[in-house]
């Protein structure tokens, strides 16, 4: 059964999350604080995480921060009642997955939380393979691990979908909206194009001496 952690300071949308998640047949755990969200995350790590930013102790993006730093990379879906563009790019650039505004319809985010969860299946081909070399990038799908020159590079899951999206789709000109199609599917509440760049910009960081992502100017990206 899917477990889903869900992490809110009040206690009435911890009730309600939990009873509509519990109905679609979830395992649901719940967490009011950061502390006991990111003890319960490392003690039986959920499949997926509900969160929101405004939090008693560390608020969400700290423990969305400490999560990618640390190299788990459960699912996160921000749900927050901070609704900047600011807050969002933020949300996106610490390493959650999905953002969605309060208040909410519980039918569009339980199909953000079957999209995140179906997400991770990307490049299905490819993460069969037991090890893809991509010039001096070595790609183990399975245990989603990434080692250029034996020395390892921490992905967060989104920027390894990402990685393995221009891996397969290589020589050839991918679109914006291609990639959103296939990385973040039926994400429409924030700037996607912005969130894209973002996350290519992330690969490109980590990965630029070994890894050429082109800008198409106007289209996309090339991996050449």
């Amino acid at each position: 059964m899917i477990k889903i952690l869900v992490v809110d300071d009040d206690s009435d949308i911890l009730k309600v999350l939990s009873a509509n998640l519990k109905l679609e047949g979830y395992n649901v755990v719940t967490a009011e604080n950061g502390i006991d969200a990111y003890n319960l995350s490392m003690e039986d790590p959920p499949d997926l995480m509900i969160l929101d930013l405004s939090l008693p102790d560390f608020d969400g993006i700290q423990l969305c921060r400490k999560l990618r730093k640390e190299n788990n990379d459960v699912p996160i879906i921000i749900l927050t009642a901070r609704d900047s563009v600011s807050d969002k790019v933020l949300g996106l650039e610490c390493g959650a997955d999905d953002y969605i505004v309060k208040p909410f319809n519980f039918l569009e985010l339980n199909a953000r939380i079957k999209s995140c969860l179906r997400r991770y299946d990307t490049n299905s081909n490819l993460e069969k393979k037991e090890s893809i070399k991509f010039g001096s990038i070595k790609i183990y799908p399975e245990k989603r691990e990434v080692f250029t020159e034996d020395k390892k590079i921490i992905l967060t899951k989104t920027e390894f979908n990402l990685l393995l999206f221009f891996v397969n789709n290589r020589g050839k000109v991918v679109s914006r909206k291609y990639i959103k199609n296939n990385i973040w599917k039926d994400k429409d509440i924030y700037n996607w194009s912005r969130t894209i760049d973002v996350h290519v910009n992330h690969l490109r960081k980590k990965l630029g001496q070994y890894l050429n992502i082109e800008t198409v100017a106007g289209v996309g990206y090339i991996l050449n």
